[in-house]
């Protein structure tokens, strides 16, 4: 039996995963169908200011508050989810 670790379960995991969640923000808000759990961010042509709203989608979503440190640490949805997991 294998165990996925680059999709941890984040407190809200409703009906996919907290990775899964974030790749649907990240599409949204980048405007753009390719992105994966390992996509980064910011090699998608994010910005600080559209970091923002990934930002408040996770605080609004997770009830978790992250800062524009946490998301430079930790770019691509996969990551973030982990970030969410050990935070909350």
């Amino acid at each position: 039996m294998s165990t996925d670790l680059t999709t941890p379960a984040g407190p809200n995991t409703g009906t996919g995963s907290t990775a899964d969640d974030l790749v649907a923000v990240f599409r949204r808000v980048l405007e753009r169908e390719d992105v994966t759990a390992d996509s980064d961010f910011f090699d998608l042509g994010g910005d600080s200011l559209v970091a923002t709203r990934v930002l408040s989608a996770v605080a609004r979503t997770h009830g978790v508050e992250l800062t524009f440190d946490d998301f430079l640490l930790a770019p691509t949805p996969a990551r973030l989810a982990h970030r969410i997991a050990t935070t909350a």
